[in-house]
């Protein structure tokens, strides 16, 4: 058996980050949907990734159960900021159970080889190759989970004041 040459090692390198960066991938990173903050949101939650850093920061507001303002601050790697994306374009109208039910189901499809998560949630096949990039996962799952738990916070002040 014979070793790998450093020049073989360094092409599939790159072969592989071209199969993880892909345009699709590359093209959601670049056009996050509803970036920034809230002026007096509901609820704020910031989400971190111990291993790489990546921050996102999720502000809402819910009205009857969904989610009627969003905004996010992305401080995250293209596959973070990929996730975002996906996030961003379909969060306006979803139900706590909705987003808790997607962030389960894209840590399934991340750590488990699970099918790509729901209707209205289905972009994120564009994350497929980052499976193999475990250190990443952490990345990807923060803006669903800062939405997760934002959602929460959100309908527990209501129910506080509505008591």
């Amino acid at each position: 058996m014979s070793a790998q040459t450093p020049a073989h090692t360094s092409a599939q390198s790159t072969v592989d980050l071209a199969k993880l960066y892909s345009g699709k991938l590359l093209a959601l990173a670049a056009d996050i949907p509803l970036t920034g903050r809230l002026e007096m949101p509901q609820a704020s939650v910031r989400e971190r990734a111990p291993l790489c850093g990546s921050t996102v920061t999720v502000d809402l507001d819910v009205e009857d159960g969904k989610v009627v303002r969003f905004a996010q601050d992305v401080k995250a790697c293209a596959l973070g900021q990929a996730a975002a994306s996906v996030l961003g374009a379909h969060v306006i109208g979803r139900t706590g159970a909705e987003l808790a039910q997607a962030r389960d189901e894209l840590e399934a499809f991340l750590k488990q080889n699970g099918p790509v998560p729901s209707a209205p949630f289905e972009g994120y096949e564009a994350l497929l190759p980052a499976r193999d990039y475990k250190n990443r996962h952490a990345s990807i799952l923060l803006a669903l989970t800062a939405a997760k738990n934002a959602f929460e916070l959100a309908e527990k002040a209501q129910n506080l004041t509505n008591s």
